[in-house]
């Protein structure tokens, strides 16, 4: 029995599924941050300024509010409000769409939404490319972006919006910011709140059952997220499985070798196979 073959059969018969999505799983999706994707949006910036990547130029110090949003507004709509490149998250779908499962995920972009999965079964730990926030921030609270996002593309010229698009907080009148997880400003609103409390309630209920933890690309940056608390649980429980599906990065640790799935490749092959077993 192949490793993939292996993991299909053990996410039928777990009595319930958690999975951990990370960079991997939007990359196998199409939303990659360089190479053509990037120059085919960001030509002009690419010019002015010799970015390389998104990831990278959404730390540049641009020289006004106006080229700022420019920038983001961009970065935004093309990895948030965009469809995905690859159905990797409908074929995500529609392998859980039966089984009792929660998502946990450190990305940003809300594809898991747009696939159709239940926002009830959702924690984004890190925030979301759709939502504003005070940048200081004043108050804990976050706001949908999409028609402001929308009318800065529309309406930019030159790498700049119109000055009466940049956004300011409601409360205080100071600049806003994304709601992003990068330092102690991130702001963790209701939803997030909620969210989290659902995750912990369905670890709760799971934890010492038939349960499968499955990583699919997650990264170096924030293993505390979801990657390491697997292996913990998994170490914990004899019942448990923990499976991971990274192209380059898929690895376990000796102490459940034997009740690990390891598969290195890309996610979107994967997951079409294992539609196809």
């Amino acid at each position: 029995m192949t490793e993939i073959e292996k993991l299909r059969k053990t996410l039928r018969e777990a009595d319930a599924i958690v999975v951990g999505a990370g960079a991997g799983l939007s990359t196998a999706a199409g939303f990659t941050y360089s190479g053509e994707r990037f120059q085919q949006h960001f030509a002009d910036f690419i010019r002015q300024y010799g970015f390389t990547d998104m990831y990278s130029a959404g730390f540049y110090p641009f020289p006004s509010e106006e080229e700022h949003w420019a920038y983001w507004s961009r970065h935004i709509y093309y990895n948030r409000y965009v469809p995905a490149p690859k159905p990797v998250y409908d074929n995500l779908l529609k392998l859980l769409k039966d089984k009792d499962h929660f998502v946990i995920t450190t990305n940003v972009d809300h594809q898991f939404q747009k696939a159709g999965f239940d926002k009830k079964r959702l924690f984004y730990t890190q925030g979301d490319y759709g939502l504003f926030q005070c940048a200081k921030p004043c108050h804990p609270k976050t706001y949908d972006n999409e028609d402001v996002i929308k009318r800065m593309i529309a309406e930019q010229m030159d790498m700049r919006i119109p000055s009466e698009l940049v956004p300011k907080c409601p409360v205080c009148g100071g600049p806003m910011a994304m709601n992003l997880r990068s330092d102690e400003t991130f702001v963790e609103d209701e939803g997030w709140h909620a969210a989290s409390k659902r995750y912990a309630d369905f670890i709760r209920r799971h934890l010492n059952g038939k349960i499968l933890f499955l990583d699919l690309g997650s990264g170096g940056n924030t293993p505390i997220v979801f990657k390491i608390p697997f292996i913990q649980w998994t170490m914990q429980n004899p019942n448990a499985i923990y499976a991971t599906i990274n192209l380059g990065e898929a690895f376990t640790v000796d102490q459940i070798k034997d009740r690990s799935i390891v598969i290195d490749g890309d996610i979107g092959e994967v997951l079409e196979r294992m539609l196809n077993c």
